[in-house]
């Protein structure tokens, strides 16, 4: 355990350096909140009550998302995993007395939660402090707050653990191109990056919300917001966690399998 929170912490302090990605990343993530927002806005003024959501549930939403953005979101790969395996240097990952799995694991989780703090603060910040109505708002209570922390939690080992079967992919793909793209447009519009959930049609929704994706981004943000509340947020997060606990699982066999027949090319 110790050597893999030593990567933890090696990868997690590496990334706290790149302060300029962070500070361009979050111009963009304001620019693309107020987008965002002001679009609902408009819709909202011609019929609040036609929407499943609050308008302030709604921006306090998005506002949260644009803030834990590099927590949640499936378009950011590790690129040091993807080329390792395309250029052969996996050799030298195989050779150290670490279990693969388990670094990838370690070194994707540093890496998203040290890109969040480095964004996230400022974000906030501004957020509650801007006018009604495109203000953020505080969670119902501290209940809802503790239930949202672990939500988050839990989504952050679903999106790394969805994220190891992409990887794992590239085992037997030429290039990881064509499948990134596609589980990236697909796993963020089913997760509510796009549109948060409730806004589905009704019988779209209810499958969509039993798939992976929607123990996502979707629940923390939606339990925040106070769109999810009680029993309901206590059922989705035992549904995070049976989906957590599948895609590890899966992700350890397929990696077993995968290993198993890996070529490595070259000298």
């Amino acid at each position: 355990m110790k050597k893999y929170l030593a990567i933890f912490r090696i990868r997690f302090i590496n990334t706290l350096q790149y302060r300029a990605a962070a500070i361009a990343g979050m111009v963009t993530q304001f620019v693309w909140g107020f987008m965002e927002i002001f679009a609902f806005a408009a819709f909202y003024r011609v019929n609040p009550s036609a929407f499943p959501m609050e308008f302030s549930q709604v921006v306090s939403y998005i506002w949260m998302q644009q803030a834990f953005l590099a927590l949640f979101m499936m378009w950011f790969w590790e690129n040091d995993i993807a080329s390792s395996i395309s250029q052969g240097s996996i050799a030298y990952e195989l050779v150290r007395p670490l279990d693969l799995y388990n670094r990838w694991f370690c070194q994707a989780a540093a890496n998203r939660m040290a890109r969040s703090l480095l964004r996230c603060s400022p974000i906030l910040i501004v957020a509650f402090i801007i006018p009604q109505p495109y203000n953020m708002s505080l969670p119902l209570n501290f209940t809802q707050f503790m239930l949202f922390i672990v939500s988050a939690g839990l989504s952050l080992g679903v999106v790394i653990s969805f994220s190891m079967l992409v990887y794992i992919s590239l085992f037997y793909t030429l290039s990881p191109a064509g499948i990134r793209i596609i589980v990236a447009v697909l796993s963020d519009f089913l997760a509510g990056a796009a549109i948060p959930l409730p806004f589905f049609p009704d019988r779209i929704r209810a499958v969509v919300e039993l798939l992976p994706f929607a123990s996502m981004q979707n629940m923390p943000l939606r339990i925040y917001s106070g769109n999810i509340t009680g029993e309901d947020a206590i059922k989705g997060i035992a549904l995070q966690f049976f989906w957590l606990c599948a895609l590890f699982i899966i992700g350890r066999c397929a990696m077993n399998r995968a290993l198993k027949k890996v070529v490595v090319q070259g000298g």
